[in-house]
């Protein structure tokens, strides 16, 4: 009950987003009609739509977004059609009258007009629904998490309807306070006329944006902060136990479902941190490295800090040198820095994988290996990375998800060594700057991501374009088309398309992606870990040169040995689409997924 109605609260506030500028048009267009023959069907069948479309999406694969993305062109073309009669009455008298010829025969004659106006209503209100991308905010994230986890379920639509019928509430009360303006414009001025047409010629503008990608585009860069601390009040107030009941592990970075990367965060407070509650048991590791089994009785007088990471994740890259420059600073001053290693991927379950990453990426603290989410399971945790305080009597004290708000989470460590008696503290980092946060660790630039992350296993896979879709399991021969739009990307050559990575099976075959970031990494490994699959990197059909990431030189080259998160690009110029290509030049390698920054 207490996550239905935070996905109702977090559906409200979509009216504040610039994400919901396009489908305005489509709701305002009502106004000044009947409000329960016209704008109330369109609404629902907007909520239903937005339901089970979102439904399908997050439980149902590659075959389920490919049904969206032609459900919106079906839309699109229907709602330039009422756009279109907006704009003349004679559209709009020959395209009304099958509505009104079907609800001649569902109802008596007497109730025909009101019956077609209802059943026009939610049909337009249903292809509204197709066209409804809100942005992707914590609660949003939250909510498609749940629903990845748990698989086609009644509590995954009730809470997706649950959100829509948040969004379509306040899009009720818009166009109630709307449809009295126009009745007095029109009263006042005779203007009914030119608000039809300047109705019609919105509805157009904004078949136009979103045919564009506008509203998963330009208006989700500009969305990414409008709301998002809003909802993590909101989900700040209730305790984080009573949301993780819906679910189990999930999420990189964060709340990310589309866009870039909307980060939740939780800042420290200068007062005493709360009791969030008591350290769980950590016995359900698989292996324990730089360190024997802990436990919460072992670390009783300690204040300990766990870090919840899996050396693929981009997100838990980038936040790992402050976790290290903890450990280092404050080891000697009562704290335990404890890394607990939830993998994303098969691969991150291989203990030599991770023991290779962590000498390479020089964690020393100990990491607790877990590959069956036991301790994860404990904490009810559901994001990578995801911090948690705990004092030095065995009580969890705080929490952050996701990247972000270094310097006070330094100041909860802070605070709770000096309640647990410790003196003489160190400088704090950020009064010394020493953080190296260099190459795949740097910040992300957040204002310029357009594109999120995005999967190569058909499982989770979105926006593939390849004509004839993913041939499971099997291999098939792919194409990518001769342009593709932002966020789309494609196979060339023979592939085995698996459920969480693409396997290329001959030489020569490739990956296209049109993106928006500063940065792009692929997370790729070879069949064979160790032996050298050669590829080469083109940004818009050149060498990168000044462009390339840390893994490939100007040139574009690069190998791919080891399974992990390989950086291929940093832009040092304008960021704006660009269409990225690396073509392997042998056969064997595994693509996962593609991370932006």
């Amino acid at each position: 009950m207490i996550i239905a109605i935070l996905a109702f609260l977090g559906g409200a506030l979509t009216i504040l987003s610039p994400c919901i500028l396009p489908v305005l048009p489509f709701v305002f267009a009502r106004s000044g009609q009947s409000f329960w023959r016209s704008t109330a069907p369109l609404l629902m069948g907007m909520a239903v739509a937005f339901a089970g479309i979102a439904t399908l999406a997050a439980v149902g694969g590659a075959w389920a977004v490919r049904i969206n993305d032609y459900g919106r062109v079906l839309a699109l073309v229907l709602l330039a059609a009422s756009g279109l009669a907006l704009l003349s009455e004679h559209v709009a008298t020959w395209m009304t009258r099958p509505f009104v010829a079907l609800g001649n025969r569902l109802l008596s004659t007497g109730r025909a007009g009101a019956a077609g106006e209802i059943f026009s209503s939610l049909v337009l209100g249903i292809a509204t629904g197709f066209l409804w991308a809100p942005c992707a905010g914590p609660i949003l994230g939250l909510i498609l998490t749940v629903a990845a986890i748990n698989g086609p379920t009644t509590q995954t639509t009730l809470l997706l309807f649950a959100y829509a019928l948040g969004g379509i509430t306040s899009l009720a009360v818009a166009t109630l306070a709307g449809s009295r303006i126009f009745v007095a414009m029109k009263r006042s001025f005779g203007a009914g006329e030119w608000l039809r047409r300047g109705l019609g010629t919105a509805v157009i503008a904004g078949v136009i944006a979103i045919a564009l990608g506008w509203d998963t585009g330009v208006l989700t860069r500009l969305s990414l902060t409008s709301t998002n601390r809003i909802e993590q009040s909101l989900i700040d107030m209730i305790h984080p136990e009573a949301i993780a009941q819906a679910g189990g592990p999930a999420m990189t970075g964060g709340a990310m479902a589309g866009g870039g990367g909307a980060m939740m965060s939780n800042k420290a407070s200068s007062s005493a941190p709360p009791v969030e509650g008591e350290l769980p048991a950590l016995n359900g590791a698989v292996a324990w490295l730089n360190s024997s089994p802990l436990t919460p009785e072992g670390l009783r007088g300690k204040v300990v800090m766990i870090d919840f990471w899996t050396y693929s994740c981009i997100n838990c890259l980038r936040a790992l040198p402050y976790v290290k420059s903890w450990h280092e600073r404050y080891k000697d001053h009562g704290l335990v820095v404890l890394g607990v290693h939830s993998p994303e991927f098969a691969f991150e379950k291989n203990e030599s994988n991770v023991r290779r990453a962590m000498r390479d990426l020089g964690i020393t603290y100990p990491v607790a290996l877990d590959n069956n989410y036991a301790i994860w399971q404990a904490f009810n945790n559901r994001y990578w990375p995801a911090h948690y305080f705990v004092d030095a009597m065995g009580r969890i004290r705080g929490h952050h998800f996701g990247e972000g708000n270094y310097e006070e989470s330094e100041q909860k460590i802070r605070q709770l060594l000096a309640e647990a008696g410790v003196a003489d503290l160190p400088a704090a980092t950020f009064d010394i700057k020493d953080i190296k946060n260099d190459g795949v660790q740097a910040a992300a630039d957040e204002k310029n991501v357009g594109s999120p992350e995005t999967y190569a296993g058909y499982e989770r896979a979105q926006k593939f374009a390849s004509p004839g879709d993913f041939a499971r399991d099997q291999s098939k021969s792919y194409a990518a088309p001769a342009t593709l739009e932002l966020n789309q990307w494609a196979l060339t050559g023979n592939w085995r398309v698996e459920g969480e990575q693409a396997v290329s099976l001959t030489a020569n075959g490739s990956v296209v992606f049109r993106f928006h970031a500063r940065d792009l990494h692929l997370v790729l490994g070879s069949g064979v870990d160790g032996k050298a699959v050669r590829f080469r990197v083109t940004l818009d059909g050149k060498a990168p040169g000044p462009d390339h990431g840390v893994d490939i030189d100007a040139s574009g080259a690069g190998v791919a040995r080891e399974h992990r998160l390989y950086q291929l690009l940093r832009q040092s110029g304008d960021v704006r689409n660009r269409t990225f290509v690396i073509e392997f030049l042998d056969p064997g390698v595994q693509v996962y997924s593609f991370t932006f920054g």
